[in-house]
């Protein structure tokens, strides 16, 4: 049951925050900690709202769209780089000369993937959130990544604890969603929303009020 505090609105936000909150612990995030987070959608602005709720030192971000880079600024990303054109010596230039201890990987392209194997630093974990299209090939330098005690992880869904304790983040206002709603669309426009988001341009969190 939501809590009376919690609106329908913030409601929608509990599966993927849910998948977020488990995301983050399993890749161990904490205080202090540098992170990149490769794709700012929907996925990417919910893991830099939780990663500044919970206190990580600094946070990078990328996307290919101007919307989305500018939602990443306003939503606590410290610095924002276009996909495209992100390199690790950019990371260095605004990072103390370090990579990243945490690389967060929400964009599904062989391009991220491979930029978030160079951007991870020395005893760094990268959570694969997202991965690329399953006939693309990744590949791992192991070796260096054996030498270095580089961490990969993966995460998909979300359990029943974690979804309670987003309810209790969400009723506490610790992490605040509403920002990111740019639509609100009748029954009857439901494909339109689909359209919205598959475009992925100047919309975040779509919401469909079945009641209108």
């Amino acid at each position: 049951l939501l809590p009376n505090e919690l609106s329908y609105d913030e409601g929608t936000f509990i599966e993927p925050l849910g998948c977020v909150l488990r995301g983050q612990k399993i890749a161990k995030i904490k205080p202090g900690q540098t992170l990149l987070v490769l794709g700012s959608g929907i996925s990417g602005i919910l893991h830099i709202k939780l990663a500044a709720a919970l206190g990580v030192g600094r946070i990078i971000s990328t996307d290919i769209s101007a919307y989305r880079m500018e939602m990443a600024r306003k939503c606590g990303a410290d610095f924002v780089f276009h996909g495209k054109e992100f390199t690790p010596d950019m990371l260095r230039q605004d990072n103390q000369g370090r990579l990243a201890e945490r690389v967060i990987l929400c964009a599904g392209t062989l391009q991220a993937a491979q930029q978030a194997l160079e951007a991870v630093d020395r005893g760094g974990t990268i959570l694969f959130f997202a991965v690329p299209h399953p006939d693309d090939k990744l590949v791992i330098p192991i070796n260096e990544f054996w030498r270095n005690e580089i961490t990969l992880r993966t995460s998909y869904a979300v359990n029943i604890d974690d979804l309670v304790e987003t309810i209790e983040l969400l009723r506490a206002k610790r992490v605040k969603v509403t920002d990111m709603i740019t639509h609100r669309l009748p029954l009857a426009e439901t494909g339109r929303g689909f359209k919205l988001v598959a475009a992925a341009d100047e919309s975040m969190k779509v919401i469909i009020e079945p009641q209108r």
